[in-house]
């Protein structure tokens, strides 16, 4: 590769990290760029969890360093994520990308509306510690956003989001802490699934790293000082950018 695309990848690699720690969805600029290199579908796929384990665990400090949130908050939702994203690393390379687009990107639009229509539920500010008790339907749901997580990575802090402010009691700027928390901890046992498989181009990912983890950086310091009405913002246009692209929105304009 030529030097000018290392920085094309890092400059990228900045923008999805400060999306992924602020909202969700980066991946859905990493994982066409490295497809645009060269990369199959495949190797992409599990390319781009080397960047977002190594952005989580910049966005985690930062956030634990101001003490936004508790590790043990996120305990009991971290553990079905986790066995989740095993099954979804599992099932990666055998599944309709295109319908799994289109459901995703539904789903998306829906949740679109939902933070839209109903703010005050995002942007509260919660005291004390939330409600992160291990109910049955709280890990089931937090398993099936693993089993996507393992699988695509892209749009999945979305769902997350979804399930510790709706479900959980957390603001957002707590849901963001322990969004990349939890992803940061099924990340490292996925990844070795895409590893076992051959499924990562290490130097690229590192590469690509280096960009998620000042964006992710920048994320944490922005998400902590502007505050969660802030954050709303950004989600809102995370989340139709993320639909659209999904539903095939932008390919009117090819």
């Amino acid at each position: 590769m030529e030097w000018y695309t290392y920085l094309a990848i890092i400059a990228v690699g900045i923008i999805a990290g400060f999306v992924n720690t602020m909202a969700g969805s980066g991946s859905l600029l990493t994982l066409p760029l490295l497809m645009f290199l060269g990369l199959p579908a495949t190797i992409a796929n599990g390319t781009n969890r080397v960047a977002i384990f190594l952005q989580n665990i910049v966005a985690v400090g930062s956030f634990k360093k101001r003490k936004v949130f508790e590790y043990r908050e996120g305990l009991w939702l971290v553990i079905p994520a986790t066995a989740g994203s095993l099954v979804g690393a599992l099932i990666a390379v055998n599944f309709n990308e295109h319908i799994l687009s289109l459901f995703i990107g539904g789903l998306l639009i829906f949740m679109f509306f939902i933070i839209l229509i109903k703010p005050d539920r995002w942007i509260i500010e919660q005291a004390g510690i939330i409600d992160g008790s291990p109910r049955f339907w709280r890990i089931v749901i937090f398993f099936l956003i693993g089993v996507y997580g393992g699988f695509i990575q892209a749009g999945v802090g979305f769902f997350l989001l979804a399930g510790l402010v709706l479900g959980v009691g957390a603001d957002l700027v707590k849901a963001n802490a322990l969004k990349v928390f939890i992803i940061l901890i099924y990340t490292a046992f996925a990844l070795v699934i895409f590893f076992i498989n051959g499924q990562v181009n290490l130097r690229v990912g590192l590469i690509l790293a280096i960009g998620n983890m000042l964006g992710a950086f920048i994320g944490v310091r922005t998400a902590v000082s502007w505050g969660p009405k802030f954050v709303r913002i950004i989600l809102l246009l995370a989340v139709f950018v993320s639909a659209v692209k999904l539903l095939g929105g932008f390919d009117l304009f090819t």
